[in-house]
């Protein structure tokens, strides 16, 4: 009884066992049917993808970025000549593990890429006595003051090198440290190095120095132009143009991408299938721009020479052609090597002073409100009035005077020639009350003041001509407005104004850009445009006979060229401050003007900025364009007139 019991428990136990195994079974035969479900159904496209990957190869093929042209008659490449293009730079990489002697290395390293630059960075500092405005000031920095105004050229020499031998210190140290990483296969040691230095590198046949080669963006004539021409970042993943043209026209100078897909084969090769896909890349537009290579080059080295005499902050220079509009030159002082655009000390560089600041045009502006007047028959060049040296104007408690009041009180009765001469203030105040504030406004905006001009470059400001814009204009905003007090303006807006005058009344549209060609030859031409008519041609030649006079008589005499008749005029502006009020002793001097005056092939504006040494833009910005004016004469061979 008890034996029967036992082999009943058996079998149950034994039945036991096979029902789990069999839901073990189950349930795995459940999990398979899941996981195949989810790899044949739900994650079919990501496997596919990943399959893809693994036997498929895809790249995506970068397009030629289109080349930037300057037009020069005298340059032997058909008249073009490329100031922004692309060129193979290597990055140079060591491999640590194989480098034996690091120090040594380094000191090569050193002499080859940074010693010439060390040295040119040190002599700078030392001339411009920048390293004593950064030194502390201790006894010892102080003894060495007052050593160095004594000229002597043993502190020097012992600065000198001093300054370098720390300098070489830290570069060494860098490199070291990197090449000293025994298990590290790869370092990175400098990019973009050019293809005779790179030579002069592995003419060394240092083991462990190598190098690949990559495409950049390069900038033959580094600073000139470089704030109409803008930059490409040099991140590879994303390189976009920024600033000026670059960023202006980055779409069709970047093209399109083009991509190719092929198989890979097992050990990794390419299998070339029919269904193979290529699609090719479409190299970017090329640009031809209207700026003349000699006369960009010559202006913007004569504006810097004038920036460094004056010990000014900086300046501009903007040249055009007053018949089309078309931009000769254009240039400021500081700028940038665009080769180098990440070694700005000051980002701010990278904007076009001439398109994007804006001051306070002062005196020059005398010329549109005499043109005003004179187109609304209200005035003459014969027209006179007295003039005390001040005048003083309705709601508002101080007199306004002139400039010379202190020294030569009131001129008496005079013209509007003689108000242009001696750039009375007076005098443009009684032109504009003859015609009203609200007609004056009126022309102030028909010469294209308050508003961008809408040429071809990024960061372009619209000025402000405040009150002006309001219905009911206060006496006093209309009176200093005439004088061009309390209203901004941009150096392009101002010489836009000038030209307009110089081309018989008739304001053209500026622009940059000559002609945009595609790969494909395809050719877009700018077609010159006029904006409108702001005076009569009979207006335009008064007021530029005026300016003749100017030039010939008044304040703009060292403006002037011998053979030629040249209108223009000067302008001394004070520099606003914040919370009201002006600067003290902070002048910006200008002169606006163009030539021949009975044919011009050129207007032309000169600003400095802050000139330490001068105050008044007859000696500061007057000089300077009737430099650049003589050069541009010659290099058009114009015909002397006189």
């Amino acid at each position: 009884m008890m034996i029967r019991n036992k082999n009943k428990n058996s079998s149950k136990e034994n039945s036991n066992r096979l029902n789990f195994i069999l839901a073990v079974v189950f349930l795995l035969c459940i999990l398979v049917v899941i996981r195949l479900f989810i790899l044949q159904v739900s994650n079919h496209d990501l496997y596919i993808a990943l399959a893809s990957d693994q036997h498929q190869v895809y790249n995506k093929l970068e397009p030629k970025r289109g080349q930037i042209f300057f037009q020069d008659i005298d340059n032997t490449q058909g008249g073009y000549y490329p100031v922004a293009t692309n060129k193979d730079f290597a990055l140079v990489y060591a491999v640590p593990q194989k480098i034996e002697d690091p120090a040594a290395v380094a000191e090569s390293l050193y002499k080859i890429f940074d010693e010439e630059k060390i040295i040119k960075e040190v002599e700078d500092l030392l001339a411009s006595d920048e390293f004593f405005k950064q030194a502390s000031t201790t006894d010892e920095i102080n003894s060495e003051k007052s050593f160095a105004d004594d000229k002597s050229e043993e502190f020097y020499k012992i600065k000198k090198e001093a300054e370098i031998e720390l300098r070489k210190k830290m570069v060494i140290e860098g490199y070291i440290a990197k090449l000293s990483k025994k298990h590290d296969p790869y370092e990175p040691l400098k990019s973009k190095v050019d293809e005779d230095v790179l030579k002069r590198l592995m003419d060394l046949n240092i083991v462990g120095i190598d190098y690949i080669l990559e495409n950049f963006r390069f900038y033959p004539e580094k600073n000139i132009g470089s704030q109409i021409l803008g930059f490409v970042s040099d991140n590879r993943e994303d390189r976009h143009g920024q600033y000026g043209l670059e960023g202006f026209f980055d779409d069709e100078l970047t093209g399109s991408f083009g991509s190719i897909k092929a198989e890979r084969a097992a050990k990794g090769g390419l299998i070339i299938v029919k269904e193979r896909e290529y699609n090719q890349p479409v190299s970017g537009s090329d640009l031809v721009l209207t700026i003349n290579r000699s006369i960009q080059f010559t202006a913007c080295g004569k504006l810097r020479e004038a920036v460094l005499r004056h010990g000014a902050d900086g300046g501009s220079v903007v040249i055009m052609d007053p018949k089309t509009g078309a931009i000769i030159a254009m240039c400021s002082y500081p700028d940038y090597d665009p080769n180098e655009y990440k070694s700005v000390d000051n980002i701010d560089v990278y904007n076009n002073p001439a398109i994007f600041y804006q001051w306070e045009p002062g005196s020059i502006f005398k010329a549109i409100t005499m043109a005003s007047s004179l187109d609304q028959g209200k005035i003459s060049p014969e027209t006179t009035y007295v003039d005390n040296g001040f005048v003083m104007i309705e709601g508002w408690p101080k007199p306004i005077r002139n400039s010379d009041f202190e020294t030569k009180g009131g001129h008496g009765v005079v013209n509007m020639v003689t108000v242009l001469e001696e750039s009375l203030n007076t005098g443009v105040i009684f032109a504009m009350q003859k015609i009203g504030a609200e007609k004056f406004a009126e022309y102030v905006k028909n010469f294209g003041f308050g508003e961008k001009t809408g040429i071809e470059l990024e960061t372009e400001s619209g000025g402000r001509i405040g009150m002006l814009e309001a219905k009911n204009i206060r006496p006093i905003e209309a009176a200093t407005a005439t004088f061009g007090q309390g209203i901004t303006v941009t150096p392009l807006q101002m010489i836009n104004a000038f030209a307009a005058i110089a081309n018989g009344g008739i304001l053209m549209q500026p622009y940059l850009v000559k002609e945009i060609r595609k790969e494909n030859g395809e050719k877009t031409v700018t077609q010159s445009r006029e904006i409108r008519r702001v005076i009569s041609a009979r207006t335009a030649a008064l007021v530029s006979g005026m300016l003749v006079k100017v030039v010939d008589k008044g304040h703009g005499k060292r403006a002037g060229v011998d053979g030629y008749y040249i209108a223009g005029k000067t302008g001394t502006a004070q520099v606003p401050k914040k919370g009201g009020g002006y600067e003290e002793n902070a002048h910006i001097g200008s002169f606006a003007g163009f030539g021949p005056v009975d044919d011009p092939v050129f207007a032309m504006l000169v600003k400095i900025d802050n000139p330490r040494d001068v105050e008044w833009a007859e000696s500061s910005a007057a000089p300077l364009f009737g430099e650049i004016a003589d050069f541009i004469l010659n290099y058009y061979q114009v015909p002397k007139e006189r």
